[in-house]
């Protein structure tokens, strides 16, 4: 049976770079022998412009015709292993980004299953009773600065025309006062209008008040 179909060959399979490395180490060695072409037929181009007609030049024609259908055979395999080497490197790209695709959806699945286990154990219940505690708990300091910052007894708003009156009122009693203390007057003149506290049987007097004082 081995000598009809022959033996399972156990070599490894080549790979889509090995392929390509191939391919293109062919590509080098063509180009070498094209390069060895262009310098043979540069070298009968030469001899044919100085040479006259006649069987030599004819005979160096015939060489130049050969090389450059070698030439053209070259280029050609050259050409089709160019395609062949981009076919495969376009398989290869397309291999790479499949692999790429693979990996992110394997990615992706894993994270899923990670994130359907954390938020499994979060309570969305609880978290708003937290809130709605929260909110309350705010409400409640803002009444306790409220009725910390109270202010007792004074005006919210003050009517300009007020002030100016209350200011002319108390300029009027400082200047009244001035002229009392000018005049000699040893008491107010708000004592002097309401008259001594009724709790004194008799009105002081002038003198004694000053030895007192002194």
């Amino acid at each position: 049976m081995n000598r009809l179909f022959g033996a399972k060959s156990t070599a490894p399979k080549p790979t889509l770079n090995s392929a390509i490395s191939n391919i293109d180490t062919r590509i080098e060695s063509i180009d070498v022998k094209l390069a060895k072409l262009n310098a043979e037929l540069s070298t009968y181009q030469t001899k044919l412009t100085r040479m006259r007609d006649g069987p030599g030049k004819t005979a160096i024609k015939q060489k130049a015709l050969k090389v450059l259908q070698q030439r053209k055979m070259y280029e050609g395999q050259r050409s089709q292993l160019q395609s062949q080497s981009w076919n495969m490197e376009q398989a290869g790209m397309m291999q790479d980004n499949l692999k790429n695709t693979m990996t992110t959806v394997d990615a992706m699945k894993t994270t899923t299953k990670e994130l359907k286990k954390q938020y499994g154990k979060v309570d969305i219940d609880k978290i708003e009773r937290l809130n709605d505690e929260m909110a309350d708990l705010m409400d409640v300091g803002n009444e306790i600065q409220d009725a910390i910052s109270r202010s007792y007894d004074v005006p919210e708003e003050v009517d300009e025309d007020e002030l100016d009156a209350e200011l002319e009122a108390l300029g009027e009693e400082v200047e009244l006062g001035g002229m009392e203390m000018e005049s000699g007057s040893a008491m107010p003149g708000f004592l002097e209008e309401a008259g001594p506290p009724q709790f004194i049987d008799e009105p002081p007097v002038a003198g004694k008040v000053k030895e007192a004082a002194g």
